[in-house]
């Protein structure tokens, strides 16, 4: 299936484990995500504490509204991972599992230290873009 998202790599600026931009085609469809949270069915937080497993839940939940709205991880074409910490070994350890996550599809990203997030425990939460080739 054609993708819609192209990633864009700069030999101008420094390296990095992401994309510094991305495009879609006019013709494709945008979805804006609202931030996945590391949210359980019932609506408790999850892995209270726990900054890698609030991070693998948010991503858990991040694929089930992309594959509610017809897309994936693959589609994604912009994300900004939030995690409430001012420790920036918690900025990295939420980082490495999103990145992770979406593999060689390393989307233009960033990545921020916020002072709190709007559930109670809550210490991730990964907005997002994506853009589809609808057929």
């Amino acid at each position: 299936m054609p993708r819609a998202v192209t990633l864009i790599r700069s030999a101008s600026l420094s390296s990095a484990e992401y994309a510094y931009a991305a495009t879609a085609p006019a013709e494709s469809r945008l979805i804006f995500l609202a931030g996945a949270c590391p949210l359980n069915e019932d609506g408790s937080t999850a892995a209270i504490g726990d900054v890698a497993g609030q991070a693998a839940k948010a991503v858990e939940n991040l694929r089930t509204a992309l594959a509610d709205s017809g897309a994936s991880l693959h589609d994604v074409i912009s994300t900004r991972v939030l995690v409430a910490s001012d420790r920036q070994e918690d900025l990295v350890t939420a980082w490495e599992v999103v990145r992770d996550a979406f593999g060689d599809h390393d989307v233009p990203s960033t990545l921020m230290g916020v002072t709190v997030l709007g559930y109670n425990d809550q210490l991730v939460e990964i907005e997002s873009v994506a853009a589809v080739l609808d057929s």
